[in-house]
């Protein structure tokens, strides 16, 4: 079943997701094998704290929704890591790229078809 409800926090759930990713590749600039530098990369920690949070979001979604539907959705997360490391991190994400995330969306928008 496909509820709004349940869009709204699969997408809320990819955005954090992809959030926390974000934060991972930002703080692995100063992380070593050495657990105080794990400990003390905010960055780090930040990126923790949006993956649980997406996480909870998730599992509310799943509780709503079917999970043959609800996972296949959360792969939105691939279109915002595309965004964000093109707007925030200044990578390049060629042709390509954003034409295997729009088959991924294609592919989410199949998956939803009952």
């Amino acid at each position: 079943m496909i509820s709004a409800l349940m869009v709204i926090l699969v997408i809320i759930s990819s955005i954090l997701g992809a959030t926390g990713m974000l934060f991972f590749k930002l703080g692995s600039k100063k992380i070593s094998f050495k657990i105080m530098d794990w400990i003390t990369n905010w960055r780090v920690i930040l990126g923790l704290v949006l993956y649980a949070t997406a996480t909870i979001t998730l599992v509310s979604a799943l509780k709503i929704g079917d999970l043959s539907i609800v996972y296949p959705m959360y792969a939105f997360s691939y279109l915002w890591v595309a965004i964000l490391s093109q707007t925030l991190l200044k990578e390049k994400v060629s042709l390509l790229n954003w034409v295997g995330v729009f088959l991924i969306i294609g592919g989410i928008a199949l998956t939803t078809i009952r």
